[in-house]
């Protein structure tokens, strides 16, 4: 499935199996987590026509002329809904410093409804519960998104589960933390490179994610994923739609105290002359918990001789500071591209 850096774990015993299985999926899960910060799972019952069908009304959407694709821009600069244009962001800068913009463009969208309740509407509720932008003329493609939307959901309170497991807490131990959660999801869209770009340009710079983890459904298609080890070495992740990859985020690293890691990544160019065939969609469910959950050091992961070392801090003002940190202006991403 992927470079032998990243391991494949079957999680099916986890549906079907008992306690002991469970907690093995779970304890092979936080291994890969506490090592690379990177994991590929099969058996994750996920239907693969689900994934096929935002595949399909994805590349469909993102063939449209530039000028039909930027109606679904959002209004107000800066909100995470809707089309981000070409080169409108620059993961790198994450990492500190300067950093080229991606070369890459991407549909940003989260849940499609939620209760008439103040955690929801209230004044910081409508900072995370944005409604969504859709083409008008492409209903397929909100059906596709809620739908894959809906199965990330699903996946990844099983993922939560495992993962109280691998820290030795009870299996329901993030529950009450993430049934509000504040999800957001991206369909990425990097484009041909008829062109080759300058120097040290790439389809996304080098980052970590800011949340707990990422689920991505990437194609087999050039100009893919890459993951660095602890020796700084970047390492090819094969990637396939049957499949997903699933990474530990910066908030994840700060609730276990440094046990798990949130790795670096990128995506790198495709090889020069392969003309539309470069062209490439990737997916990604970036989960989050409820916007108030405290991220404080897990009781499993502190002791006499690893006290904490974070403040704790609510999941929402967390994502706050790590999106800032990346964002291009909308004005500038315009002139760039």
């Amino acid at each position: 499935m992927s470079s032998a850096r990243v391991p494949l774990i079957d999680i099916a015993p986890y549906f079907g199996g008992d306690a002991a299985d469970r907690r093995r999926v779970g304890k092979a899960i936080g291994a890969a987590c506490a090592d690379i910060g990177f994991f590929a799972i099969s058996g994750h019952r996920v239907d693969a026509g689900i994934v096929e069908e935002l595949r399909r009304t994805s590349h469909a959407y993102f063939a449209l002329p530039d000028a039909e694709k930027r109606k679904c821009v959002h209004p107000a600069a800066g909100t995470p809904r809707g089309l981000r244009v070409y080169e409108g962001e620059a993961l790198g800068r994450a990492a500190g410093g300067a950093a080229p913009p991606d070369l890459k463009e991407f549909y940003h969208f989260g849940r499609e409804s939620w209760p008439d309740d103040p955690y929801y509407t209230g004044e910081e509720g409508q900072r995370y519960f944005i409604p969504n932008i859709w083409p008008e003329r492409r209903p397929g493609f909100r059906h596709a998104a809620s739908a894959y939307y809906a199965a990330m959901e699903a996946l990844v309170g099983h993922l939560m589960r495992l993962a109280a497991l691998a820290l030795d807490l009870d299996e329901g131990w993030f529950e009450d933390k993430i049934d509000r959660h504040v999800t957001a999801m991206r369909i990425n869209h990097y484009p041909p490179q008829p062109v080759a770009p300058p120097e040290g340009q790439i389809r996304a710079g080098a980052h970590t994610d800011f949340g707990t983890f990422t689920i991505l459904m990437g194609e087999d298609e050039p100009g893919g994923l890459q993951v660095q080890d602890r020796d700084g070495r970047w390492y090819d992740v094969e990637t396939r739609p049957e499949a997903f990859v699933v990474n530990v985020g910066d908030l994840f690293r700060r609730w276990t105290n440094d046990v798990w890691t949130s790795n670096f990544h990128r995506v790198v160019n495709p090889p020069a002359g392969l003309g539309p065939s470069a062209r490439r969609i990737s997916i990604g469910f970036f989960h989050q918990p409820n916007y108030d959950a405290e991220i404080a050091c897990l009781p499993s992961c502190t002791d006499a001789a690893r006290p904490p070392l974070y403040r704790p801090v609510t999941s929402g003002a967390f994502r706050d500071i790590r999106y800032d940190e990346t964002d291009i202006p909308d004005t500038q991403a315009a002139a760039i591209s």
